[in-house]
């Protein structure tokens, strides 16, 4: 019995305290709360970040195409003002052929006349003249007199309209005979069988505040181009008459949007080619303006995302901090429970081992006798023995020892039996399995023709482990292995060292088990004793303690043949063991 339980002492041991242990446990699930909160988050956050920026993507998309699609209808339906505004300027004029007081020969006043007229359908005619079949302007109103009797036959304008099939012609911006920026409308009329043309200046000043009056979206500016991307009617702002436009569209586009860089500032133009004339309308917009409510609405989008990202966040963790502190608790629980079966496992086996345990008090007690009867017998002057001090001396040194025999057998009993607080040990394998082996288990087995065979593999490193529990492990097996075998029999006790892993395999030559009891070992309450000879808690709890540790319990018999039992412990318990 002396050896049977080590005590904390029996072998050289590094301790890691009750406070360390319960330290690495809250620090594991530290761990796991924020392993947990994080796996949740991406397992959140992945997707939904994915909906987002594809949303994201799409809406910006969208709102882009609304800008530009909004700028093109703005564009197209100032192009049809203009439209407009040219056919009648042209209807003006072709309005004279029909005045009442028309005629084909017209003198100073009643030129003038007639251009009074025409300035109080509008403002930006300039002058008017009466050109005859051979170009030469015989008739003339406006503030450039000398224009009288000009010969026009060899203007691009007149050329055009006497040999086209139009009644009207509409000329790009030129600098004429007047040296000074006009364009001019021309239209003709058949008298008396003799073609005669009315041409009018039109005021490009007047014009654009024509094209302003039009134009009220906020930041839009109107321009009108030729053909060739010269400005024909242009704001002071962007450029000047007879000037290179930064962008000419194509003509086989009647209208679209481009995104155009200017002086390192991007702007949105969007184009539309007149019908009356052979222009372009240009309307021109920043960037910034034109995508102003898309990137409100986005800023709105992104405001509300993050919020909605940080209440689920907050969500996930709050959710998983009770999930924790619940596992926690429970985990505190269930360790608790199971240290109150090893404890009841203990006092089950103190009872199983009474009968041995009783012979071995019985034998120091013999002795204690047995020397104070010789003492007494030494002072009892009927039998007249000789004795001295040495001999009764000698016969106190026999007595101690019986005493302080007895003293271990109860304090090592009493420790055994004692519910004490896990701990975590690196400690050595064989010395633990001899300290559970040697001593009265060892000698009780011998009774019953029951011997231990060791084959220890004495470099084994020594492994972090709670010895009070591994020990409950091994002693269970061990008993559990002497009730299976009848008659003569050995346990054969194996440890070794291999892939990082302690094994220990504990062999006997019972009466094995069928495969029906293999798959219930470890159930609670299952027992292949006889009723009244155990629990069936002893390999249930042995699993949950080596599974705490990190380890396993693999089991081989064969009815007739024996069992074997096979524990195998990891060199330090692993962050992912089961730590309930």
């Amino acid at each position: 019995m002396n050896d049977q339980i080590g005590s904390k002492n029996s072998h050289p041991v590094q301790y890691i305290d009750k406070y360390e242990n319960k330290e690495s446990i809250d620090q594991f699930f530290k761990r796991l709360r924020y392993k947990l909160s994080i796996a949740l988050l991406i397992a959140f956050t992945f997707p939904y970040g994915a909906l987002t920026i594809f949303f994201n993507y799409q809406f910006n998309n969208v709102l882009n195409e609304t800008g530009k699609l909004h700028l093109v209808s703005l564009s197209e339906s100032q192009r049809n003002t203009v439209d407009l505004f040219l056919q009648e300027r042209v209807i003006n004029l072709f309005s004279l052929f029909h005045n009442p007081d028309f005629k084909p020969t017209l003198d100073n006043s009643e030129m003038k006349y007639l251009l009074m007229n025409l300035k109080q359908a509008n403002n930006t005619f300039v002058d008017l003249g009466f050109l005859n079949v051979k170009g030469i302007q015989f008739g003339y109103a406006g503030p450039y007199s000398s224009l009288q009797d000009k010969d026009y036959s060899n203007e691009s304008w007149f050329k055009a309209l006497m040999e086209g099939k139009k009644e009207y012609h509409i000329t790009d911006i030129y600098l004429g005979f007047r040296n000074n920026p006009h364009f001019t409308i021309a239209v003709k009329q058949v008298i008396n069988q003799q073609p005669f043309v009315i041409r009018s200046t039109l005021d490009p000043d007047q014009f654009y505040r024509f094209l302003q009056t039009i134009n009220r979206a906020q930041g839009v500016e109107s321009v009108l181009i030729n053909a060739q991307g010269i400005y024909q009617v242009v704001g002071p702002n962007i450029g000047k008459p007879f000037q290179k436009s930064m962008y000419t569209p194509d003509i086989a586009e009647p209208s679209d949007v481009k995104e155009v860089k200017n002086n390192g500032d991007s702007i949105l133009i969007a184009h539309s080619w007149l019908e009356e004339a052979n222009w372009v309308l240009l309307v021109r917009q920043p960037l910034g303006i034109a995508y102003a409510k898309m990137h409100t609405t986005r800023r709105i989008i992104t405001f509300v995302l993050v919020i909605v990202l940080i209440v689920f966040a907050g969500v996930i963790f709050i959710t998983t901090n009770r999930l924790i502190s619940y596992a926690q608790d429970a985990s505190e629980k269930k360790d608790e429970m199971r240290l109150q079966l090893v404890h009841a496992t203990k006092l089950a086996s103190i009872g199983e081992m009474s009968a041995g345990i009783a012979h071995e008090i019985n034998n120091p007690l013999a002795i204690i006798l047995a020397t104070s009867g010789v003492i007494r017998d030494f002072f009892n002057p009927e039998f007249k023995l000789e004795w001295t001090a040495d001999d009764i001396r000698a016969e106190l040194d026999v007595l101690n020892s019986a005493v302080l025999r007895a003293k271990g057998i109860t304090s090592k009993l009493l420790e055994f039996g004692r519910k004490n607080e896990p701990r975590l040990i690196y400690s050595d394998i064989n010395h633990i399995l001899n300290d559970v082996i040697n001593g009265l288990i060892e000698r009780e087995f011998k009774v019953v023709d029951i011997n231990f065979v060791r084959k220890y593999d004495l470099d084994i490193p020594k492994i972090l482990i709670d010895p009070d529990q591994i020990s409950q492990v091994f002693l269970n097996l061990v008993n559990n292995a002497g009730d299976a075998i009848e008659g003569p029999g050995t346990i054969t006790i194996t440890t070794k060292f291999e892939d990082e892993t302690v094994k220990i395999i504990i062999t006997d030559t019972g009466k094995g088990m069928s495969i029906d009891q293999l798959k219930q070992i470890f159930n609670p309450f299952y027992t292949t004793k006889e009723v009244g000879k155990g629990t069936g808690l002893g390999l249930g709890i042995s699993l949950n303690i080596i599974e705490s540790m990190g380890g396993t319990i693999d089991v081989q018999s064969m009815e007739g043949e024996g069992s074997s039992f096979m524990v195998s412990l990891p060199i330090r318990i692993p962050e992912n063991a089961n730590r309930a």
